[in-house]
C-alpha cells in the first residue's frame, strides 16, 4: 500500500512525535510498503492514512476520513491527546477517535482513560529500542542521574535538579539533562538552575548516539512527567539496562508495571529526593530495579512492534 504519515513534528525536530514517525516509517517500509511523511496532508493519492496525535492532525484526519471513508486510518493517541486535548479540546480530539479505522496507544493503561466507546478500536504497541552494544560503566567519580527530554511544562523537567538541592554534603549526586528547551522561558529557567545548582547541568538537545553514551555511563535515569503517552526513552533505558526513577502515572507504569518499585508521586520534590538517596547508598535498592527492568525488556524489541504493526495491518487494510 502506499501509506501518508502524518506528525505535527518538522523534519528537524527531535521530539517524540517525529521520532515515532520515523520509526512507524521504517517498520512500515519493512513490511513492503511505501510510506511518506508530512505534517500535513489529506492523503488523497494514499491507500491508508497513519496520524500521529489526534487533536494536531486532526485537519489532515477530517480530509482523508471526508474524501475516502472507505480507506483505513489509524490514528496515535499523544499522551496530550489522552491526558490533556480530549479534555481542553474534545471536538476535534473526540472526532479525529471517532473517524479512526483504528486507535493506537503507546502503554497498556490507555483504555481506562478514553471513552469506553473507543476501547474496541485501541491497539497497544510498545516502541522498540535496541541493548547498547557494550557493557554500562557507570561514573566512579559521581552519581550521575541523567534526564533525557525536551524541557517542557508536561515533563516536570527540572524536578530531579529540584531533589538533588536536597542531597546531603556528602552525596556525589549529579542530574545531567539532554533535550531542547520547549520555549525560551525554558531556556531561561534551566540556565538560572544550573547556575544556581552545581549538582545540575543541562547539555541541550543532542544526538541519539550521546543519549546512549549517557545511558552507559548513568547510574540511573528519571522519568519525572506529569503527562505520558509512552516515552519512548522509557523503553530504552530499560532496553539498555539502566534503572528508572519515574513519576507514579498511568504513561510510566503503563511501561514498567504497577508493581515496580521505583516510583514517586509526581511533582513531589522531597519523595523524589528520598529516591535518589536510597539509589545512591543501596545498592540492593539498584540492583532491584535493574531486575525488575530487565523482566520488561521483551516488550521492548523490535520483533514485537513488528508483529504488533502486522496484525493490526491485517485487520484494517481494505
Amino acid at each position: 500500500m502506499k501509506i501518508s504519515l502524518v506528525t505535527p513534528a518538522g523534519k528537524k525536530s527531535r521530539a517524540g512525535n517525529r521520532t515515532t514517525a520515523v520509526r512507524w516509517a521504517r517498520i512500515l517500509r519493512d513490511l513492503g510498503h511505501r510510506v511518506s511523511i508530512a505534517e500535513q496532508d489529506d492523503g488523497d493519492d494514499a491507500d491508508m492514512m497513519v496520524a500521529v496525535h489526534a487533536w494536531r492532525s486532526h485537519q489532515s484526519i477530517t480530509s482523508f476520513s471526508d474524501n475516502h471513508p472507505d480507506r483505513p486510518l489509524v490514528v496515535l493517541l499523544a499522551g496530550t491527546d489522552i491526558y490533556a486535548f480530549q479534555h481542553s479540546h474534545p471536538k476535534a480530539t473526540l472526532d479525529s477517535m471517532e473517524r479512526a479505522t483504528a486507535l493506537v496507544c503507546l502503554h497498556d493503561l490507555v483504555h481506562r482513560t478514553i471513552p469506553k466507546k473507543f476501547g474496541e478500536k485501541l491497539n497497544v504497541i510498545y516502541q522498540s529500542a535496541p541493548a547498547l552494544s557494550s557493557p554500562r560503566q557507570p561514573s566512579k567519580r559521581n552519581f550521575d542521574i541523567c534526564v533525557i527530554g525536551h524541557l517542557r511544562d508536561e515533563k516536570d523537567s527540572l524536578r530531579a535538579a529540584y531533589a538533588a538541592r536536597l542531597a546531603t554534603a556528602e552525596s556525589k549526586l549529579r542530574i545531567l539533562h539532554l533535550g531542547k528547551a520547549h520555549n525560551k522561558e525554558w531556556a531561561q529557567t534551566a540556565a538560572k538552575e544550573a547556575k544556581d545548582n552545581p549538582r545540575f547541568k543541562s547539555l541541550g538537545e543532542v544526538p541519539g548516539w550521546r543519549v546512549r553514551r549517557q545511558f552507559s555511563t548513568s547510574h540511573a535515569m528519571v522519568m519525572s512527567s506529569v503527562m505520558e503517552g509512552g516515552a519512548n526513552v522509557v523503553s530504552e533505558a530499560v532496553a539498555a539496562g539502566l534503572p528508572v526513577i519515574a513519576s507514579h502515572i498511568d504513561g510510566n507504569v503503563g511501561l514498567l508495571g504497577k508493581d515496580y518499585d521505583g516510583y514517586y508521586p509526581a511533582q513531589d520534590t522531597e519523595a523524589l529526593a528520598t529516591l535518589l538517596h536510597r539509589a545512591e547508598t543501596d545498592p540492593n535498592f539498584l540492583r532491584r530495579l535493574t531486575s525488575q527492568g530487565r523482566k520488561k525488556q521483551s516488550l521492548f524489541k523490535q520483533k514485537k512492534e513488528l508483529g504488533a504493526w502486522k496484525r493490526l495491518l491485517k485487520k484494517t487494510a481494505p
